[in-house]
């Protein structure tokens, strides 16, 4: 598969939206007890074509969840929306986890579950048709999720990278 530009996003002068997908509490057993930190996985869009996903660790929530909206700030991409759903069926993948969107027609809502949910709906997709197959590890997924997102091409940008009229594309 050929490698392609991804829409790269600067995150200033965007209204974002945070969700936070998962918050996992790590522990570390040390001569003196044990060290609880907390670690957060958070996904940022503008729910309009502009999406992000940021890590945060620390040894209090708010304070990771801090700290993964910044990061995720600096992991965003442009996706393109037709008509409220994705423009064509994509898989992507990511450690374990791989997962399938396709379009769906007005009214359907996001059929989604868990991580991916929130990634779609940050993206302003509001119809969609989502399978998670593989592992249900919400990093992973998250990650999947943002690379299938990452590959969706609208019918314009791929007119533009062969050369050819928006009409060609579609009658061949």
């Amino acid at each position: 598969m050929a490698t392609q530009a991804v829409n790269k996003v600067k995150s200033s002068d965007i209204e974002l939206k945070d969700k936070l997908v998962a918050v996992n509490r790590v522990t570390k057993v040390t001569k003196g007890g044990r060290t609880f930190s907390f670690s957060a996985i958070v996904v940022v869009g503008d729910e309009n074509g502009i999406v992000g996903h940021g890590l945060g660790k620390a040894k209090e929530v708010t304070e990771a969840i801090t700290k993964g909206i910044d990061d995720a700030k600096k992991n965003l991409i442009k996706v393109p929306i037709l008509k409220g759903t994705v423009p064509h069926p994509q898989k992507g993948k990511f450690g374990g986890a791989s997962v399938l969107l396709k379009p769906a027609s007005e009214g359907t809502g996001v059929i989604a579950g868990g991580a991916m949910r929130s990634v779609l709906e940050s993206v302003g997709i509001h119809n969609v048709l989502a399978k998670s197959q593989g592992s249900s590890n919400p990093h992973n997924v998250v990650k999947a999720t943002i690379d299938a997102l990452s590959q969706m091409r609208d019918a314009v940008s791929v007119a533009r990278q062969r050369g050819i009229s928006l009409d060609k594309v579609f009658n061949g």
